[in-house]
């Protein structure tokens, strides 16, 4: 059993469906692409994440979820942890970044998360981070971008023991030996990803869920770097009235004192009643983001689960993400129902606390459109409300999108000197984003291939 995250980037999703939409009616001739030197990459600055704002009885609803079941929907026994010190070392092809990654993240951990961890120069460690080329780690594990093991020191370790009741969690009464895979020819913001998903789940709760909506321990990836509601639960977790062994009737007796006293601002921590997502409705979502199927299958997939989450009295995010996975897939050739979808989607998140970096997707998504259709006014306005939120999240392809779209916008309203400005602001952050020159560079063409090449009658005012 492998804790993993998928490679599914939220943000990539809609742009290509968009340019295949828009071929048959964008003009003849586009605007050439200024040449512009590449400035230095940009990186955000280490932050604490704001305490969460939800009732502590939804946190432990959540939390009992999160430590007792599994993504693939079996149940644990007893929760584990690690005992005393923890110490985390790398290992591998290691990107230069990475040091500069952990470092941060680990500082995280200790100020927010209270926990004793500290990096060592190499074996033996608590965690080990083993980087290796994408290739390799797709060979035993396809469909994940990276994950993490219990009990296996390193490659060989796993493969050694993959086959085996070693590396199952439900087998663990202790935490002690994990590693997790990253590939060592990916991006840095794909890195970091991997680390804060990954280091959380080697340390604490194994499970994600779809409703949740301010977690890395979300199962749709909108949030990638670890948020207050993380740090809260990895404190829960290493609590000392939390221990190894613990059942989850157990937990869930000692969880209201717990929450109580490390997030008194949460009010009573009676769990609310169980909330559980039906696997029916996961395989339909997984369907229609997976890679395999034709088009006309993953759509209908997207549609059972707007039925299935309507049937089941939802109003939370799974409604939400029922409607942004169908609205991404009829792009191409139901433009008006994909729309349709987008504003339901973004309707019900707008409903929903911590939601900003949701809604902010959809703004960013609406604004391709709208560029595509040569709305320059709505793609400032849109790109204007989402900007602040993709940087408070952290998410630099998103921001570089949301740049590169609004700089476009600008140029078809006449400021040519504002969009070249912001044109070379949007690829230091796609730098980091999307990894490579050459993807920053493909994702400001594509944008670019969006807008028409003339635009007549632009007015209204310009955010």
């Amino acid at each position: 059993m492998i804790a993993q995250r998928l490679p599914v980037r939220i943000d990539a999703l809609v742009l290509p469906l968009l340019l295949a939409a828009c071929v048959a009616t964008e003009a003849p001739q586009r605007r050439q692409m200024p040449q512009i030197a590449l400035p230095p990459m940009k990186t955000f600055p280490v932050v604490a994440a704001p305490a969460p704002t939800r009732s502590n009885a939804g946190i432990a609803r959540d939390l009992i979820e999160l430590e007792f079941h599994m993504e693939t929907g079996r149940d644990l026994k007893i929760l584990t942890r690690f005992e005393g010190p923890i110490t985390v070392t790398m290992t591998g092809d290691v990107p230069e970044i990475a040091a500069t990654e952990l470092h941060n993240l680990l500082g995280r951990l200790r100020r927010e998360a209270g926990l004793d961890i500290s990096q060592v120069p190499e074996s033996p460690a608590s965690i080990t981070i083993d980087f290796l080329p994408r290739q390799k780690l797709h060979g035993l594990v396809p469909q994940a971008a990276c994950f993490v093991v219990p009990n296996v020191t390193g490659w060989d370790g796993y493969k050694a023991a993959r086959r085996s009741d070693r590396v199952d969690w439900r087998n663990l009464t202790v935490r002690d030996r994990a590693t997790i895979f990253v590939p060592s020819d990916t991006g840095p913001q794909e890195l970091r990803d991997c680390l804060h998903e990954e280091m959380a789940q080697a340390l604490g709760p194994l499970d994600d869920l779809y409703r949740l909506t301010d977690s890395v321990f979300d199962d749709d990836n909108f949030r990638n770097v670890l948020t207050g509601f993380d740090m809260l639960a990895l404190k829960v977790h290493y609590a000392p009235e939390i221990h190894n062994g613990m059942t989850k009737e157990q937990f869930a007796a000692a969880l209201p004192r717990v929450l109580q006293r490390l997030n008194p601002g949460g009010g009573k921590a009676r769990p609310l009643p169980p909330d559980p997502t039906p696997m029916d409705w996961k395989d339909a979502i997984e369907t229609s983001l997976g890679p395999s199927g034709s088009l006309n299958a993953r759509r209908r997939a997207a549609a059972q689960a707007i039925e299935m989450a309507r049937a089941a009295g939802w109003t939370d995010a799974r409604l939400a993400f029922s409607y942004f996975a169908f609205a991404r897939l009829s792009l191409a050739d139901e433009v008006e129902l994909a729309v349709m979808a987008l504003l339901e989607a973004r309707n019900i998140y707008a409903q929903l606390p911590g939601t900003a970096i949701q809604i902010a997707h959809i703004d960013m998504q609406m604004a391709a459109l709208a560029l595509s259709l040569g709305q320059a006014d709505d793609v400032l306005t849109l790109t204007k409300r989402a900007i602040p939120a993709a940087r408070e999240a952290q998410n630099a392809a998103l921001l570089a999108t949301l740049l590169m779209l609004r700089a476009e916008a600008m140029e078809l309203n006449g400021r040519k000197s504002e969009a070249a400005a912001l044109r070379l602001d949007s690829l230091g952050w796609a730098r980091y984003g999307f990894g490579t020159d050459e993807e920053a560079v493909m994702r400001m063409a594509e944008i670019a291939s969006l807008a028409p090449a003339t635009q007549t009658g632009a007015a209204g005012a310009k955010p």
